[in-house]
């Protein structure tokens, strides 16, 4: 499946590690990435989260919103928060028809029991409705630091079930990962990735700038591993919880290490400490490379 049916960023080399990015917001964010869009490159895909207590039309407005700004819309669909078939069908057709989707992200979800049909990603994909209402591209979860219900094995073998699935659907896969603050555990990760014959292009989930306890707390809320080590190789010190960090050292790292081996890799960011602290160091970061996102 060629990568351009994801973006047509995939088609070129990237000038630095920021060049081609991808962002995440939630509905309530809507507003302030309008106001923002002149900092973002034209065509940006941007992520649209599926969080509880939400309203469908909350995120159809915040897609709507998305496509307003010059952007690609990419919303989330979490299975196990979806109750019912109709619910699921409801806001793709919103979506493709109000905010012209063509590439979504599909994962299970968090809660531990569905709350109707769907209890992962494979079983909304298996519907049929994404290339059926004309969707190009499925973005699926990878997990770096592991899953907690699954062995190494059986993550790799999952999600290169998906990625045929999707493809033989006629859509193309691509891999969005968790963040982390462990950019050595990602890099290893995208070595067995790739020596697992899945191919897909991956973005690497970057947390953006923000306060020591902010990023703690979705640490701890997302199950990301943070160790007292890991944080120190990361720039962040459990000693000084009033600071603040961003991804300098863990960008630098991946900068280093990755690899032609390593496939089709590009930065998506969760602008935990802000959508406009986030693009403030997007920005900075481009100056220091002398190259532009």
């Amino acid at each position: 499946m060629p990568v351009s049916q994801i973006h047509p960023n995939w088609s070129r080399p990237a000038h630095s590690a920021v060049d081609g990015y991808s962002i995440e917001i939630t509905a309530r964010e809507a507003d302030a990435l309008t106001a923002l869009a002149p900092r973002i490159p034209a065509a940006t895909p941007v992520a649209i989260a599926f969080l509880p207590g939400e309203r469908r039309d909350d995120r159809v407005r915040a897609a709507c919103a998305v496509r307003q700004s010059g952007f690609e819309p990419m919303p989330h669909f979490s299975a196990r928060r979806l109750d019912s078939a109709a619910e699921f069908e409801a806001y793709l057709a919103a979506v493709v028809a109000q905010a012209g989707v063509r590439r979504c992200f599909v994962v299970a979800g968090d809660p531990p029991t569905p709350a109707g049909p769907f209890a992962d990603s494979m079983a909304l994909i298996a519907t049929g409705a994404f290339e059926r209402a004309g969707i190009r591209a499925i973005g699926l979860g990878g997990h770096p630091e592991g899953h907690p219900n699954m062995s190494e094995v059986e993550c790799f073998a999952v999600l290169a079930a998906k990625c045929r699935e999707v493809e033989r659907r006629g859509m193309a896969p691509l891999i969005v990962t968790q963040f982390g603050f462990d950019a050595e555990a990602v890099v290893r990760w995208l070595a067995a990735l790739r020596a697992h014959g899945i191919h897909a292009p991956v973005r690497i989930g970057v947390p953006g700038p923000a306060g020591i306890k902010t990023l703690m707390r979705f640490a701890a809320l997302c199950g990301v591993g943070a160790s007292t080590a890991v944080l120190r190789k990361y720039g962040l010190s459990l000693g000084n919880l009033l600071g603040s960090a961003g991804p300098d050292r863990f960008v630098a790292t991946l900068t280093a290490a990755l690899t032609a081996a390593h496939g089709p890799v590009r930065l998506h960011f969760y602008p935990f400490g802000g959508l406009a602290r986030t693009l403030d160091w997007i920005d900075t970061y481009a100056r220091m490379t002398g190259q532009e996102p």
